[in-house]
């Protein structure tokens, strides 16, 4: 895993294995998004299994994939109530997918009405992340 920090209460990830959920718990994340889709690759867990492994360890597990460069309405209002309710609960938020990109691309979205697209590309430019060509749709959203 290469985790990399987004917000105070978020980081995003490559790929998780039902040995890195430890390694999570034991860095004090308390919920974990998994972005991915089944079966994108042959060496990737199934999200059914990594979620039976995140419960054994006292975890909140989501299932939110998304293919990627599809970002539905509904799917980035969803991320952004699980981001909700886990800072509500005062939990560090871990999403993951194959690179990051879709976890930190739906947390941009999920903000861009109230944070300015300048900020969001500059947040995620910081955790190594390029999302200067979702300026536009950022920037529309922030206006509405």
């Amino acid at each position: 895993m290469d985790i990399k920090s987004v917000t105070d209460s978020l980081s995003v990830t490559d790929q998780v294995t039902s040995d890195d959920l430890l390694t999570l718990k034991n860095a004090g994340y308390g919920t974990i998004i998994c972005n991915r889709p089944n079966g994108e690759a042959l060496e990737q867990p199934a999200a059914e299994s990594l979620a039976e492994r995140a419960k054994e360890l006292g975890l909140h597990w989501h299932w939110l994939p998304i293919k990627p460069g599809e970002f539905s309405e509904q799917e980035i209002a969803q991320f952004g109530e699980l981001l909700n309710q886990a800072e509500r609960n005062k939990e560090p938020v871990l999403a993951f997918c194959r690179t990051g990109t879709r976890s930190i691309t739906l947390w941009a979205l999920s903000q861009a009405a109230s944070v300015p697209s300048a900020q969001l590309v500059q947040q995620a430019s910081a955790a190594g992340y390029d999302l200067s060509g979702l300026a536009p749709r950022l920037e529309s959203a922030y206006r509405s």
